[in-house]
């Protein structure tokens, strides 16, 4: 996800996310109760039925549904699909977009994981997948690269929300549960992980449990003490400090560094008109996400190079900083087909920390920057309402159900956590670890506790 840490989502959900769930490279609605009827018992073999022609046949008699392609994952199909979507699913018979898929078939009578990561296709193969030798269907968020409305649709950003993704998924879900008749999971990294929530609280109908990774829960968007709490506690005092002292002195020696900055800018083609405005807004905006990026791609064993900020050159400085948390946001990045629909999310419903940086106060120029609409253009940018968020964080507490959330101590989103209910729901957080926390990470008891409830949610051995 990024913003927050503000570069955080986006980086996390494609990457970090991604190495949470373990995931590797890759190349008609029924009613809820009747699918769940008929759920076939686990472990037999793949019929005649199963074969690749006859799934695609049955996959091109949903209606919106098309087969794009089919390719070979490890000896069983691997279907891209596009899914015909309302625009707004409260006009049904209105505007429409097609949304990508993909479905990897393996037998009707398997598992189904749904994976999403929050943003464009994902690819690759979740852990979730493999420890239950599920099939795996991926999803593309709404208004991300190819999933967006064409023409006027596709600027009114009014349609990008929680509700209406939830909804989209809800479709797709039902969709291909009719070929599908095993359990549903719903996982996600980060953006993902959210995004799996989101849709099992608005349609629990839909899948029998959600495991989500790393999942931040930004409830009360006024409150950030819990970010501001982790920062004043990760790691040692010292490495704090150290990391402290050089976010400073980036902006102390401001004059010195953003030459070095603005060129790096303009060999990569890099430019700031449409979004933050200036190189010196965009260069505050890069050092205030530092330390943010040191801890969530980073670990504590990382703090011995940090350099010491007064003793540094401004070359060692400006060299370390870029590849330790130095993130730049750019008009090439920003707009409407890279990241900025999830800046629109996060200015609009998502939410952000809006950390205080005290110890920046006297070195800063731009003091109201951090914040998502800052690196959005004039066109994309919003109002922020929490209601959405706020019913959800409440629904997972009181009346969510078979829901897993992993995250890592040492990991800033993790700071603001969704707490589960006590209907056969559990959190875990993994010793150390950063954005990249996954079940495999966790000490030994924990994780057979959360494999051996993944596998009864799956019903599989």
């Amino acid at each position: 996800m990024r913003n927050k840490g503000i570069s955080a989502l986006v980086c996390a959900g494609l990457a970090a996310g991604a190495a949470a769930l373990g995931a590797t490279p890759s190349a008609a609605a029924q009613t809820p109760a009747a699918v769940h009827e008929a759920a076939a018992a686990p472990g037999k073999e793949a019929t005649a039925s199963d074969t690749r022609d006859h799934i695609r046949e049955r996959l091109e008699r949903i209606p919106g549904m098309t087969v794009v392609s089919v390719a070979d994952k490890e000896g069983h199909p691997l279907y891209t699909l596009t899914y015909e979507q309302p625009v707004d699913h409260r006009k049904p018979h209105g505007a429409t977009f097609t949304q990508r898929a993909t479905l990897w078939h393996k037998a009707t009578d398997k598992p189904t994981v749904l994976y999403t990561g929050g943003y464009t296709l994902p690819g690759g193969t979740t852990a979730l997948t493999k420890l239950i030798d599920a099939n795996q269907v991926g999803v593309e968020h709404r208004y991300f690269a190819e999933s967006r409305p064409k023409g006027a649709a596709g600027d009114d950003w009014s349609k990008m929300t929680v509700e209406q993704e939830a909804a989209d998924e809800h479709r797709l879900t039902r969709a291909l549960r009719t070929i599908e008749k095993g359990k549903w999971l719903g996982t996600g990294a980060s953006k993902g992980g959210m995004t799996a929530t989101y849709h099992e609280r608005f349609y629990p109908e839909d899948l029998d449990a959600v495991v989500a990774f790393v999942a931040p829960n930004d409830a009360n968007n006024r409150d950030d003490s819990g970010y501001e709490r982790f920062f004043r506690t990760v790691g040692t005092k010292e490495c704090r400090n150290a990391l402290n002292a050089v976010q400073r002195e980036m902006l102390v020696r401001r004059d010195a560094l953003l030459p070095k900055f603005e060129a790096d800018a303009e060999a990569a083609g890099h430019t700031f008109d449409e979004t933050l405005g200036t190189t010196d807004r965009a260069y505050e905006f890069a050092v205030l996400d530092q330390v943010w990026n040191f801890w969530q791609s980073g670990t504590a064993a990382d703090c011995p190079t940090v350099p010491d900020a007064k003793r540094a050159t401004d070359d060692e400085l400006y060299s370390w900083s870029k590849g330790h948390g130095l993130s730049v946001y750019h008009d090439q990045e920003l707009g409407t087909n890279g990241t900025g629909p999830y800046y629109r999310q996060a200015a609009t419903q998502l939410g952000w920390a809006g950390l205080k940086f005290s110890h920046l106060k006297d070195v800063r120029h731009h003091p109201d920057i951090y914040q998502p609409n800052s690196v959005l253009p004039a066109a994309m940018r919003g109002t922020y309402d929490n209601r959405t968020i706020a019913d959800v964080d409440r629904w997972v507490k009181k009346r969510g159900q078979r829901m897993m959330f992993i995250y890592g101590e040492n990991d800033p989103w993790s700071a603001e956590k969704f707490t589960p209910s006590r209907h056969d729901s559990y959190r875990y957080v993994v010793p150390g670890a950063n954005h990249g926390a996954s079940i495999a990470k966790l000490p030994a008891a924990e994780q057979t506790e959360a494999v051996a409830t993944i596998k009864r949610w799956a019903n599989v051995k």
